[in-house]
C-alpha cells in the first residue's frame, strides 16, 4: 500500500511528538494540540490542552530517558487522520508500555490533535 500525503504529514508529526516527549518540549503541545483537544489518560480523566502543556514543562516530573512508537497505523480520512499505536515510555527503573489513538484534524493554521486516549 502507497503511503498518501497525509500519512506521511502525520508520520512527521508524531516523530516530532516523540522528541517533544523526550526532551520535554511544552511548545509542540502547545502549538498541535488544539485549543479544545481532549486527552483521556490512562486512569480514564479527560485532561485539556493547558494541564498537557504544563505536563511536559521541563522539571515538571520524571523525564523519560527513551520514548518509542510501533504498530503505528496512520488511518487518512483527506482532512482528518487517525493514528494507533503501541508505545514504550522508559525512565530510570521503570517502563511504560502504552496504546495510544490520536485524531490530527486539518485546520487553517495546519494539523492539530484534536483528541486521543493512552491505555
Amino acid at each position: 500500500m502507497d503511503t498518501t500525503t497525509v500519512q506521511y504529514e502525520i508520520q512527521v508529526l508524531e516523530d516530532k511528538l516523540v522528541e517533544a516527549e523526550l526532551r520535554p518540549d511544552p511548545n509542540f503541545f502547545q502549538t498541535y494540540l488544539d485549543d479544545n483537544a481532549i486527552m483521556v489518560n490512562e486512569g480514564n480523566a479527560a485532561m485539556m490542552k493547558d494541564k498537557v502543556v504544563a505536563a511536559h514543562q521541563p522539571g515538571a516530573g520524571p523525564k523519560f530517558t527513551r520514548v518509542e512508537m510501533f504498530d503505528m497505523q496512520i488511518i487518512d480520512h483527506g482532512t482528518a487522520a487517525v493514528v494507533v499505536c503501541n508505545g514504550e515510555y522508559e525512565m530510570p527503573g521503570k517502563t511504560h508500555k502504552l496504546k495510544f489513538t490520536r485524531t490530527w484534524v486539518k485546520k487553517p493554521e495546519g494539523w492539530r490533535i484534536v483528541s486521543g486516549t493512552v491505555a
